[in-house]
């Protein structure tokens, strides 16, 4: 007998099934599913990521950028899980930067691509004349004393200091307020974690996310803008130089 000529009967009584048995079943098995879920941290919690993971996507999105250094833990866990901390970072519009060599990390907008324009969870930080010039500097500095075989490069307040001096246009002869706003500069790249305390008063290990957050191309930039500014003798805000979350 084809199915065509099956007896309708026939077919009801093989179906031994209830929907609403089925349902519950169902449900069931996503309760079996949520006890033995291997990241579930909390009632509800419907996160894919393991609790180190989470601890270091939150401190990256908390700070311009880590080091192996400044967060051990932390550093560990997203060069481990880096494929799963880059999706995380991806559906903010964001995209993760590993340098191994200088043991740094950190995030930065994506690109847009075909025009298209996507929102951002940061904010363009503009650096005044005297925190670019050390930028400038402490970039330089750490380039060659690397060339010189020097694991870390070290530099002085009064190494800072003299710099800024030496680079302040010829009709800046305001010393005290210069200083003022130099020994401001050094506080915003200690904020910034650029400037690594050391054992020695006044003299600070300079950070090796130096170099990648600030690329050959951006130190270029720099550089001609404060060439302009120093000729203006302008302290206006210099270009942006780096992203902080909101």
């Amino acid at each position: 007998m084809t199915f065509i000529e099956q007896d309708p009967n026939a077919v009801e009584e093989e179906r031994d099934w209830d929907p609403e048995d089925t349902a519950a079943d169902a449900e069931g098995d996503a309760e079996g599913d949520a006890i033995v879920s291997t990241h579930a941290l909390f009632d509800g919690d419907e996160g894919g990521l393991e609790l180190d993971e989470r601890k270091a996507l939150v401190v990256l999105l908390k700070n311009r950028f880590i080091t192996s250094e400044s967060h051990l833990p932390e550093w560990r866990a997203i060069v481990r899980s880096r494929k799963a901390i880059a999706e995380r970072l991806n559906d903010l519009f964001l995209e993760l930067v590993i340098n191994l060599d200088r043991e740094v990390a950190y995030k930065r907008p994506v690109s847009s691509s075909g025009g298209r324009e996507f929102p951002t969870l940061l904010h363009d930080t503009r650096w005044p004349r005297e925190e670019t010039a050390l930028l400038v500097y402490l970039r330089v500095r750490a380039r060659n004393e690397q060339a010189r075989g020097e694991l870390h490069a070290r530099v002085s307040r009064a190494e800072m200091l003299e710099y800024l001096q030496e680079n302040r246009p010829e009709s800046a002869t305001d010393r005290v307020s210069d200083d003022g706003r130099g020994e401001r500069a050094i506080g915003a790249l200690k904020t910034a974690g650029l400037l690594v305390k050391t054992d020695e008063d006044g003299v600070w290990r300079i950070s090796p996310a130096i170099e990648p957050m600030l690329p050959v191309t951006a130190l270029n930039n720099l550089l001609a803008w404060l060439n302009v500014r120093t000729e203006s003798e302008s302290d206006s805000e210099a270009v942006s130089t780096a992203e902080e979350s909101e």
